[in-house]
């Protein structure tokens, strides 16, 4: 069923571009060079207007429609519900180092030096040029 009626919002899509795409447009665009015939610029127009609006009208129905039938089907639940937890490892297991997928945060052994303040003299005076 839902095949079916997505089958139909497509082609109803497609219909609808084309249906806009054949309508004059006030600057000119894709409307240039019509030519006459045996209907009316202005017939024409109405009853592209017309068609515009069923296509428009059918294709907001089948949009709700595939809504409807997408609800019903799902189970309900979200996708972050189904996500299983990582596993945490044992207290006494060894720190991991490296690129092993560990995502935490460094410990207090693990920080980098951290450099002098401003105020403070640093431990080693810089080297001059004579």
């Amino acid at each position: 069923m839902e095949n079916v009626v997505l089958t139909i919002h497509l082609i109803l899509a497609l219909l609808l571009i084309g249906v806009v795409l054949l309508q004059r447009s006030e600057g000119g665009g894709l409307g240039i060079g019509g030519g006459g015939g045996t209907v009316s610029a202005r017939g024409a127009a109405t009853a592209l207007t017309k068609l515009t609006w069923i296509f428009a009208a059918a294709f907001i129905a089948t949009s709700i429609t595939l809504t409807i039938l997408a609800t019903r089907s799902g189970t309900g639940g979200s996708v972050v519900d189904t996500a299983t937890p990582a596993a945490e490892a044992p207290a006494d297991a060894p720190a991991t180092s490296g690129l092993t997928g560990d995502l935490t945060p460094p410990t207090a052994g693990d920080a980098p030096a951290t450099p002098p303040k401003a105020d403070e003299p640093a431990a080693t005076p810089p080297a001059t040029n004579p």
